[in-house]
């Protein structure tokens, strides 16, 4: 199932929000790596809320992603991999925007052929525990950056941006 890459640019969202002083417009950290291949996506955003578990993040991406961004609160971990080949793969072909994990990634090569946004903070070989432990959409920060379900999230070459409801709404 292939989602639609939206017409959107970043910049243009922080030209048009740039003296908003509610908080409702919010940049993320530059921090992130690009690892799938769509290098553009925008979407409603899901949530899961995991340390060195994926269990949630596969329950996620195992279900129809409708277009939607599922944000991983990995805790910043490097020491785990929360997204590898089989979960861009289950991603692309469930139709989700894309994935965007405060944490790390594996299965790299396999993830750069995946129709889909994948965003983290860095590749890590070691694979996660299965302790079926966090929690679904649920208010999360990422890299100290409040995103919610609901929220409309947009990434591409010059970074990634939330707003709370889709831009032009």
């Amino acid at each position: 199932m292939t989602t639609p890459i939206p017409d959107f640019a970043t910049c243009d969202l922080c030209d048009l929000h740039k003296n908003d002083s509610d908080g409702g417009f919010r940049v993320l950290p530059p921090v992130f790596r690009d690892f799938g291949a769509r290098r553009k996506f925008a979407g409603p955003v899901s949530t899961v809320k995991c340390f060195e578990d994926n269990t949630l993040v596969k329950a996620a991406l195992d279900m129809p992603g409708q277009g939607r961004v599922l944000v991983v609160d990995g805790g910043g971990s490097l020491r785990r991999a929360l997204v590898g080949g089989n979960l861009g793969a289950a991603a692309a072909r469930n139709g989700w925007a894309g994935v965007v994990v405060d944490g790390c990634v594996r299965d790299v090569a396999e993830l750069a052929g995946c129709d889909t946004g994948i965003r983290a903070l860095a590749a890590m070989p070691w694979p996660t525990e299965k302790r079926n432990q966090g929690q679904s959409e649920v208010a999360v920060q990422v890299q100290g950056v409040w995103v919610r379900p609901g929220d409309w999230l947009y990434a591409d070459e010059d970074g990634i941006v939330v707003l709370p409801a889709a831009a032009g709404a």
